[in-house]
């Protein structure tokens, strides 16, 4: 298949950006959209080009690093990682735009390389486990109802790639933070601290740029594990627990 890219090209954080475009002959379907863009950068580089900065890391859909926006979506058509979308989800002659996360709190670095060290900063916030449990206890000798379990398991899929907040037209970090906070509100491990890490928590998400949340679902539509609204619910639960307990 015979495809165009644009692709979002900027030197470094303060220099000017433009979408660039290439022609891109014979491409397989079944390359991952990656090493598409593998072919792509070894072509250029043989011609005695820069070749196109982007993030990838384990490339089986778990890391969340390698977050684009392709042609205004989320990692692309399908619901699923930048790494694990196939070419065969395009058409034959078929026009890209290939450009990086776009939110405040997500700084572009170079070409499509965002540093999205605010996720960092907010799980940072949120502190640690403080309960003294003395030896490492048995792996059954703190009961947990399955329901609490398999909730905690699902927010705990969030891989904190970012589509959430690139989706989000308010670029909110809402859908991230609420997977956090229900992991650990779901365990028994995590009450001790469950009051001061919401509040901790959203203060930094705040103080990092990111945009008020309005429900509109996108963050939801656009996260490759399929995280759930039901999570920011949880948070803004949390949230007004922590504040009755603060008056």
């Amino acid at each position: 298949m015979n495809l165009t890219l644009k692709i979002w090209r900027q030197e470094g954080p303060a220099a000017k950006g433009e979408l660039v475009t290439y022609d891109m002959p014979d491409v397989n379907e079944d390359m991952s959209f990656l090493e598409m863009l593998d072919v792509l950068n070894e072509r250029l580089i043989e011609g005695g080009e820069e070749p196109i900065a982007f993030d990838s890391d384990c490339r089986e859909g778990i890391c969340g690093m390698c977050g684009l926006m392709i042609s205004g979506e989320a990692h692309g058509p399908e619901r699923t990682t930048t790494c694990q979308l196939h070419m065969r989800s395009f058409r034959d002659g078929e026009t890209i735009t290939v450009e990086p996360w776009r939110a405040n709190a997500f700084p572009i670095v170079k070409d499509l390389v965002v540093d999205r060290g605010a996720f960092d900063r907010i799980i940072e916030s949120g502190g640690y486990i403080s309960v003294n449990t003395g030896a490492a206890p048995d792996a059954h000798a703190t009961p947990v109802p399955k329901q609490n379990a398999d909730r905690a398991f699902m927010a705990a899929e969030c891989i904190g790639c970012g589509a959430c907040v690139a989706a989000c037209p308010n670029a909110s970090g809402m859908l991230f933070l609420g997977s956090k906070i229900t992991h650990l509100g779901e365990l028994p491990q995590g009450q001790a601290e469950r009051s001061a890490r919401v509040v901790s928590m959203v203060e930094q998400h705040d103080e990092e740029g990111f945009g008020g949340c309005t429900n509109i679902g996108e963050c939801s539509n656009a996260c490759p594990k399929g995280i759930g609204l039901d999570v920011i619910s949880q948070l803004n639960h949390d949230l007004r627990q922590a504040a009755g307990r603060r008056r």
